[in-house]
């Protein structure tokens, strides 16, 4: 299985690089998984809803043609957004799981901006997820997203970890 994570922005806190480079660390046993960002936009302070909307326009537009250069036969796209299905952490690993034995050999997770993302870019997901109907930096959902994943993989393997 190969794990992509297209997301916007680049990570400048040491501590959430460190998190990340662990845990794709972690990864390796299971799969393979890689990190793709895209830049990010400026947003002014007291912009209106018209240009919060051309900046999700802009990350969206750059998001997807990451997208396309990457996707193929065989994968699976989850968007994270706040309005999306919740699953738990077993939940989750199923679903994982369920996508491998049907023949996905590609999950490519898509992390927004600050600001979130465009509806174009969502439509395009097979699925939408939410973590919490709590809002978490951009760059801290990728630290949370990359210990599910690896949680996942231990819940599925039946090792211990995942209580």
């Amino acid at each position: 299985m190969k794990i992509t994570i297209l997301c916007v922005g680049r990570i400048k806190e040491k501590f959430y690089r460190d998190a990340i480079d662990e845990y794709k660390k972690r990864l390796g046993r299971y799969c393979k998984t890689e990190l793709l960002e895209v830049a990010d936009e400026k947003t002014p302070d007291g912009a209106s809803e018209a240009q919060e909307e051309q900046i999700r326009q802009r990350e969206g537009e750059r998001m997807l043609a990451l997208l396309r250069k990457c996707r193929g036969e065989g994968s699976f796209v989850c968007a994270l957004a706040i309005d999306g299905s919740q699953l738990d952490s077993v939940e989750l690993s199923n679903k994982i799981q369920r996508l491998t034995t049907n023949g996905i050999s590609h999950i490519i997770f898509l992390i927004g901006g600050s600001l979130g993302m465009s509806a174009k870019l969502l439509q395009t997901a097979d699925l939408s997820l939410s973590f919490s109907k709590m809002t978490f930096p951009h760059q801290l959902m990728r630290v949370i997203l990359l210990e599910q994943i690896y949680r996942s993989y231990r819940i599925m393997k039946n090792e211990p970890y995942h209580k």
